[in-house]
């Protein structure tokens, strides 16, 4: 409970002081999009936009889901901060026609049980609700204390197609919906993506975040902008010890004045780098290590069954950060429709 009325504290006072100003640019909005999606991507640091082929190409980079050849469906769960904070993924993508494809993914993210305090502050000898914290006669009342739910969801609606056996290109649209404490907020976005194979091996990936800045306008008549983020990346494949490695490396470039929060900035615009390599033996089994953007050092394990991959991610803060943050889990599950009715055509 104690860790509830903390994080509640802490919303309110990040957004409470401006939450009836009008059109802003909003640092850090529609962050939930920025967490991840997938066992596999996730253990390699999230440098996946260069690699992505898989159903998760929906998210990573669209362009990529024009690889697969078979229907996809993907789940994720994690539970972060002592499962204070729920994070739900699922995507399902299907191949259509001799060259595109098709994908919808949805993310939740969600803490619910946020104590609400409104009315509940009395003034012990007249019982009178009041407002004044600092009185000495002011205390809880518990039995007045109610409780909300914060939500975030983000719909992504993904058209990819292979205009070469070298470059794909792809497109998402995406529907943001948003709630806190009885007040919601609506958005729409647009990504696009690329995919190139330069040469046997190498792979370069290109997607370009909110390419038309997204609005997420709130009920307050508060509206948010998110600018425009352009992830960029390399992959390389090569055989080793009976299997194949894949090292990977991703670079996101922000223009929301993120300054020391990032790696390296120039003036309003910042640079984060993930790195990440996977070791596949046989299409059996994959190990799995990197580097993210908020400075977490990643690994994580993957296993093929017959039509289905199970992935493992396992995420650490640095000692360089908050040492109370509990670690992260995170377990996917892919199923491939593998037989010949549904195989592209």
């Amino acid at each position: 409970m104690r860790r509830k009325f903390y994080f509640f504290f802490l919303s309110a006072l990040l957004c409470m002081p401006q939450i009836y100003s009008q059109t802003v640019i909003g640092k850090y909005a529609g962050e939930f999009m920025a967490i991840g999606v997938g066992g596999r991507p996730l253990g390699m640091g999230g440098a996946y936009v260069a690699v992505a082929n898989d159903v998760t190409a929906g998210y990573y980079n669209p362009a990529g889901l024009a690889q697969i050849n078979y229907p996809e469906i993907s789940l994720m769960h994690d539970e972060r901060f002592g499962s204070l904070v729920n994070y739900d993924y699922a995507g399902v993508a299907i191949p259509y026609g001799k060259d595109m494809s098709f994908g919808l993914s949805i993310m939740r993210l969600g803490v619910d049980g946020i104590p609400n305090t409104t009315g509940a502050l009395i003034d012990q000898n007249t019982g009178q609700v009041i407002t004044d914290i600092n009185l000495p006669s002011a205390r809880l009342d518990y039995s007045k204390i109610t409780e909300f739910s914060d939500q975030d969801w983000a719909f992504y609606f993904t058209f990819a197609k292979r205009y070469s056996e070298q470059l794909y290109y792809g497109a998402n649209v995406k529907l943001i919906y948003e709630s806190l404490a009885g007040y919601s907020a609506y958005g729409i976005g647009f990504d696009i993506g690329a995919w190139y194979k330069l040469f046997d091996n190498f792979s370069l990936g290109a997607n370009l975040q909110d390419i038309t800045t997204t609005l997420v306008a709130w009920s307050t008549g508060r509206n948010e902008l998110i600018t425009p983020t352009a992830k960029v990346g390399a992959a390389y494949h090569f055989n080793f010890l009976g299997g194949v490695i894949t090292p990977a490396m991703d670079f996101n470039i922000k223009f929301e004045d993120r300054q020391f929060a990032s790696e390296f900035h120039l003036g309003p615009v910042s640079f984060d780098m993930m790195a990440g390599f996977e070791y596949n033996f046989k299409n059996l089994f994959m190990v799995r290590g990197g580097y993210n953007d908020v400075k977490q050092f990643t690994i994580g394990a993957g296993i093929k069954l017959p039509k289905l991959n199970i992935d493992y991610s396992f995420a650490r803060f640095s000692q360089s950060q908050l040492e109370s943050l509990p670690d992260t889990h995170r377990i996917s599950l892919i199923l491939t429709l593998e037989e010949p009715k549904f195989l592209r055509k």
